[in-house]
C-alpha cells in the first residue's frame, strides 16, 4: 500500500495503479476519454491532467497526465489546482472544435460520456467560428451506425477492436488532423464483439443500429438485471424496454463473468422477444388447425385442468432454456418419475459426463475473469468464438500473461498498455488449439492440431498420460503426436494456472473424458487445482441436468409402449432435439399434447392446446451457467394479453384441477421449494442466495426499474385516458415498475441501471465498484453451486477411441458452429438474421478434387437416409475424409446427430 495526498488529503491506496484509476476509485470526478479500465492507459487525449508536486514545500508543481502516472508512495497531486483545471478546460475545448452541435438529435444523448466530461470541466461556451471538418460515414453492417463527425480521436475504438478483441477490419486512417476510424471500404465489421463499440465509444461515432430503428430517449427506458440466454456462459445483461417492446440490451458489469463486454449474439439476439412469431394468447387445436379465435385464459385453464384430472398417464418434458423454477414446476405437476429433461439421449449423456467431471474431481471451474489469469491453455475440440464467444475473448487476454510477466521484470506497470506491448514484442503464453477446423483463435496459438474428434481425444488422453503415468496410455501414436503431447504436458506442468477447455459442441464424449483426465492428472503436480472449463449448449443445460429427469429417447419409448396419454412440453421445440421421424411418431402416439412456449414452432403446430409463455424479459427465474453459477434474471416489463410465466400456467392448472401440490403464488416460494427438494441446488451455494428475494427492501423502499430522469409516464396512455394508471405490482422481485424507490446503490445482483450524479454514460459503473475495474460493491452476482474436491479419489477414464480412419466413398460429417445461426432464439432477431450464413458443405480441396468439384458447386449429401443438396465451400483445415455442415441452421435442423458418416455425390446441373 502507498500513501498519497490529493488536494492535501491523505489516502492509503494500491501502489500498482495509476493516479487516474486511484482518483476515480476514491470517488473523485476526474475527466478522461482515452482511458478505459479494461484497455489500460495510452495518454492520447490529455484530458485527465492534474498538478503533481515534489513534496509539501513545492508550490509550483507540474502538469502530468494522471492516467500515465503511478500512484507511488508519497505522491502529492491536486485536481482542483487552477492551472490543472484551466488545462483540462482547454483540452475539452479543442477536442470539441470539430464536434457537431447535434446533441438534441444524437442517439448518444442522455448517455454521452463526452457530454458528462464537458459539463464536468465547465466548458459551456464555444468560441470556434470556422468551418468544421466533415467526413463521409460508412455502412458497417446491421449492428452499428457510423457518424464520424462526432469523433474526438480518443482511439478507444481501435484499441478495443484490434488489441483487445482481435479484429482486423477496423483501422485508423489519418492525414494531419483528419483522423478517420473505419474500414478501408464500406462493409460489415466481422469481429464477434463489434457491438461493444457502441459502449466503448465515449461520443456517438458508433451507435446501436437495431435500437435506432425503434429509438426511445435513454432516460425513458425501463430496465432490470438479467442473464443472457444465448449460450451457457451466463453473461450479465441489462435489457431495456419502452411501450411494451424490448428496445436494446446493454452489458451489465460482473467482475467474475463478462466484465465490461458482451458478444454480438448476446447484445443483439434479444430482439426475438418482439418477434411476429410470438404466441400471445392461448389457442386450442382443432382438426383444421388452430381455431381462428384464441380461447380465454379461464377456458384454457379449465381445459388443462380437465386433462390433469381425467388423464392417468401424464409426462412432462422440460427444457434446457427454461428456468429452474419452470422446470421444477412441471416436475412437481407430473411427478419426478414422469419428468423428462427435454434433452436428446446423446446430449443428455454428454451433459451428464461433463457434470460428473466437474462435480467429482479436483479441478476448479474458473470464472471468465479467472480464465484471463491462466498462463498455459489447452483447447480440445471447441471453436470457442462460435460456441462460447465471451470465453474466447477472455482467452485473448490470457495469452498476454507472458507479456505482463516481461513487463514486471522491466518494472513497467501493467496499465501502461502500449509500453507493455512494445516490451513483449507480441510474445504470448502457451495456447494449444486442437480442433477439427480452423478457428479465429488460431493466430494466437503456440501450436494448432487438426483432427477428427476421435484423434483430438486421443491427443488429450496422451497429454494426461505424459502428466501422470497412471493415466491410461494411448496406443499407436505417431512420433509427431507423441512429441506434441509431451510439449503440451510440459507447458501445462510449468504453468502456475493451467487451463483445460473442452465442451459438447463436437458431440464426442471421449473429448470430455480426455479433458477431465488432463485436468485430474495436473493435480499430481500442483498444490492448487488446475482450471477446467467445459462449455454446454444452452443457457440452463447444467441446471436441467441438476434437476434430473430421463432423456427424450426414454419418453419416446414410453409413448411407443402406450404408457403416455398426455404430454406437457415446456419451452422446447422437440424438432430441435431429436430426429424428425421420431418426434412425429411420438406426437401421434400421444393423445393429448400441451405446449407452453413463447414462440410458434413445429411442435406447437401439432399441440392440442398451446399456452403463451413469457420470455426472459417478461419473467423472473434462475439459470445455472456452465461455470456452475446460479444467477437470477428479473422481469423488465409486464407482457400483454394472457402471456405469463410458464410456472404460473402450471401452478394455476394444478389449482384448477384441485391439486394440493404447487399452489405457489410467488417466485420465491417456488425457488425455495426447488432448493429444498434437490441437494444439487442447495449443497454449496444455494440458488436462494443468487439474488435478494421479493421481500427485500432498503429503508422500506423497493428498487426502481426506471431512472429518476424517467419522463412522460403520465403521457404514455394519454390517448386512452387522461388519468395516470397505477403501476403494476410485482410480487416476485424487490423492484417497482416506476421511478419511485431507493435512490442509491442496491445489492449488486439487483442493479437495474448504472447512473451516478454527473455520470450519465455507462462509465458510471465506476461509481458502483469497490475499486475501478474491480468487483461491484457487495461482490459479484450469483452463487456458485460447484467447487473442486481436492481430496477426491480420481478414477481416470480409460475408454480411448481408435484413431480416425477414412472410409471408401464415405465422409465423416462434423457439426460446424456459427455464432450467428447456430442458436435458434437469436436467429429470430432481424439484425442477427442478416448475419446467418447460407447452408453449405465444407470439404478439403483434395476431397473436392476426388469428387471433381469446384468451390460453389452443388453436392448431394446422403445422411440418415435423407438427401441434402448443398453448395461446396472449401476449408483447408478440415481433416481429410471429413466434411462439415453448419449446425443449427433452420434448413438443416433435421440433422440432429453428428458426427455421422454420409455419402457425397456431385449434384446434377
Amino acid at each position: 500500500m502507498a500513501k498519497i495526498y490529493i488536494d492535501n488529503q491523505e489516502f492509503e491506496v494500491e501502489e500498482q495503479n495509476s493516479l487516474l484509476q486511484t482518483c476515480l476509485s476514491l470517488g473523485f470526478n476526474l475527466p478522461y476519454f482515452c482511458w478505459h479500465p479494461a484497455l489500460g492507459s495510452v495518454g492520447a487525449c490529455r484530458q485527465c491532467a492534474v498538478k503533481q508536486f515534489k513534496d509539501d514545500q513545492d508550490t509550483q508543481g507540474r502538469l502530468v497526465m494522471s492516467c500515465m502516472t503511478p500512484a507511488s508512495d508519497g505522491a502529492r497531486i491536486s485536481i482542483e489546482d487552477p492551472e490543472a483545471t484551466a488545462f483540462r478546460a482547454s483540452v475539452i475545448e479543442w477536442l470539441m472544435t470539430n464536434h457537431p452541435h447535434d446533441c438534441p438529435v444524437c442517439e448518444e444523448g442522455g448517455e454521452c460520456h463526452l457530454q458528462d466530461m464537458t459539463v464536468l470541466t465547465g466548458h459551456t461556451y464555444r468560441r470556434f467560428r470556422f468551418k468544421k471538418r466533415t467526413f463521409t460515414n460508412q455502412y458497417l453492417g446491421p449492428f452499428l451506425n457510423h457518424e464520424m463527425n462526432r469523433c474526438i480521436a480518443c482511439y478507444r475504438c481501435v484499441r478495443f477492436y484490434q488489441d483487445y478483441a482481435g479484429g482486423t477490419d477496423l483501422q485508423v486512417f489519418n492525414t494531419h488532423h483528419h483522423v478517420y476510424f473505419g474500414r478501408h471500404e464500406d462493409g460489415i465489421l466481422d469481429n464477434e464483439f463489434s457491438g461493444n463499440l457502441a459502449e466503448v465509444c465515449p461520443t456517438g461515432v458508433f451507435t446501436d443500429k437495431p435500437f435506432s430503428r425503434h429509438y426511445s430517449r435513454k432516460w425513458d427506458l425501463r430496465g432490470a438485471p438479467s442473464v443472457c440466454v444465448h449460450c451457457s456462459l451466463g453473461c450479465n445483461t441489462n435489457p431495456n424496454e419502452r411501450y411494451g417492446r424490448l428496445k436494446r440490451t446493454l452489458n451489465r458489469y460482473n467482475h467474475q463473468v463478462n466484465g465490461y463486454f458482451l458478444c454480438d449474439r448476446g447484445r443483439f439476439g434479444g430482439d426475438f422477444v418482439n418477434s411476429e412469431q410470438r404466441l400471445r394468447q392461448p389457442r386450442l387445436h382443432k382438426t383444421n388447425g388452430f381455431q381462428p379465435e384464441p380461447v380465454a385464459q379461464e377456458q384454457a385453464l379449465q381445459y388443462l385442468a380437465r386433462l390433469l384430472s381425467e388423464t392417468k398417464s401424464i409426462i412432462g418434458i422440460g427444457s434446457p432454456r427454461a428456468s429452474l423454477e419452470a422446470n421444477f414446476a412441471l416436475r412437481t405437476l407430473v411427478g419426478e418419475e414422469h419428468f423428462y429433461s427435454g434433452l436428446s439421449g446423446p446430449e443428455a449423456t454428454l451433459i451428464a459426463t461433463a457434470a460428473h467431471i466437474l462435480q467429482n474431481g479436483p479441478a476448479r471451474i474458473p470464472s471468465l475473469q479467472e480464465v484471463e489469469q491462466a498462463d498455459a491453455i489447452l483447447v480440445l475440440g471447441e471453436d470457442l468464438l462460435n460456441t462460447a464467444p465471451r470465453l474466447a475473448l477472455s482467452l485473448r487476454q490470457a495469452v498476454r500473461q507472458k507479456a505482463w510477466g516481461i513487463a514486471e521484470e522491466l518494472h513497467i506497470p501493467p496499465w501502461q498498455d502500449m509500453s507493455v506491448r512494445e516490451a513483449s514484442q507480441q510474445q504470448k503464453s502457451p495456447l494449444f488449439m486442437a480442433t477439427s477446423t480452423a478457428t479465429n483463435l488460431d493466430e494466437l496459438a503456440t501450436h494448432t492440431y487438426r483432427g477428427a474428434p476421435a484423434d483430438l481425444a486421443r491427443l488429450g488422453f496422451a497429454v494426461a498420460h505424459c502428466l501422470d503415468p497412471e493415466a491410461p496410455a494411448v496406443p499407436d501414436l505417431t512420433p509427431p503426436q507423441q512429441a506434441l503431447a509431451e510439449s503440451i504436458a510440459e507447458s501445462l506442468k510449468k504453468a502456475r494456472r493451467p487451463l483445460i477447455i473442452s465442451g459438447v459442441s463436437s458431440q464426442n464424449q471421449a473429448l470430455l473424458e480426455a479433458a477431465g483426465n488432463v485436468a485430474w492428472a495436473l493435480d499430481h503436480h500442483r498444490q492448487h487445482p488446475a482450471y477446467l472449463y467445459l462449455t454446454l449448449p444452452e443457457c440452463n443445460s447444467l441446471g436441467a441436468h441438476l434437476l434430473g429427469g430421463a432423456s427424450l429417447d426414454k419418453a419416446f419409448k414410453a409413448a411407443a409402449e402406450g404408457k403416455v396419454e398426455t404430454a406437457i412440453i415446456l419451452e422446447n421445440d422437440l424438432y430441435h432435439q431429436a430426429d424428425q421421424v421420431a418426434v412425429e411418431t411420438f406426437l401421434k402416439q400421444v393423445k393429448h399434447v400441451v405446449v407452453i412456449d413463447h414462440l410458434h414452432h413445429n411442435t406447437m403446430a401439432q399441440a392440442e392446446i398451446a399456452l403463451p409463455a413469457s420470455t426472459f424479459a417478461e419473467s423472473d427465474g434462475t439459470l445455472v451457467s456452465s461455470e456452475g453459477r446460479a444467477q437470477r434474471f428479473f422481469q423488465v416489463f409486464v407482457p400483454e394479453n394472457d402471456i405469463q410465466e410458464s410456472w404460473r400456467w402450471l401452478s394455476k392448472a394444478m389449482a384448477a384441477a384441485g391439486r394440493k401440490e404447487g399452489g405457489w403464488q410467488r417466485l420465491d416460494e417456488l425457488t425455495y421449494a426447488c432448493a429444498g427438494a434437490l441437494n444439487s441446488l442447495n449443497s454449496l451455494g444455494s440458488i436462494t442466495r443468487a439474488a435478494p428475494g421479493a421481500e427485500f427492501r432498503i429503508q422500506g423502499m423497493r428498487i426502481p426499474r426506471e431512472p429518476h430522469r424517467y419522463s412522460g409516464r403520465t403521457a404514455m396512455t394519454a390517448d386512452l385516458n387522461v388519468h395516470e394508471p397505477r403501476p403494476p405490482s410485482d410480487p416476485d422481485s424487490p423492484f417497482s415498475f416506476s421511478m419511485e424507490g431507493y435512490p442509491r446503490q442496491p445489492p449488486s445482483a439487483t442493479i437495474p441501471y448504472f447512473w451516478a450524479p454527473a455520470w450519465n454514460s455507462i462509465q458510471s459503473v465506476n461509481k458502483f465498484q469497490e475499486e475501478v475495474g474491480g468487483p461491484l460493491r457487495g461482490g459479484s452476482p450469483g452463487a456458485r453451486l460447484i467447487e473442486p474436491r481436492p481430496k477426491a479419489k480420481i478414477a481416470y477414464f480409460t475408454q480411448i477411441p481408435s484413431a480416425f480412419e477414412r472410409r471408401k466413398e464415405q465422409w465423416l460429417v462434423l457439426p460446424l458452429h456459427h455464432i450467428f445461426g447456430s442458436e435458434a432464439l437469436s436467429a429470430l432477431a432481424p439484425a442477427i438474421a442478416e448475419r446467418v450464413p447460407a447452408p453449405y458443405l465444407a470439404l478439403t480441396p483434395e476431397d473436392g478434387a476426388q469428387l471433381k468439384l469446384d468451390s460453389g458447386d452443388e453436392v448431394n449429401l446422403t445422411l440418415g437416409g435423407k438427401i441434402y443438396r448443398l453448395p461446396v465451400r472449401y476449408q483447408n483445415a478440415l481433416p481429410p475424409g471429413t466434411a462439415g455442415i453448419p449446425w443449427g441452421l433452420p434448413t438443416l435442423r433435421g440433422i440432429i446427430s453428428l458426427p455421422a458418416w454420409g455419402q457425397l455425390s456431385k449434384g446434377t446441373p
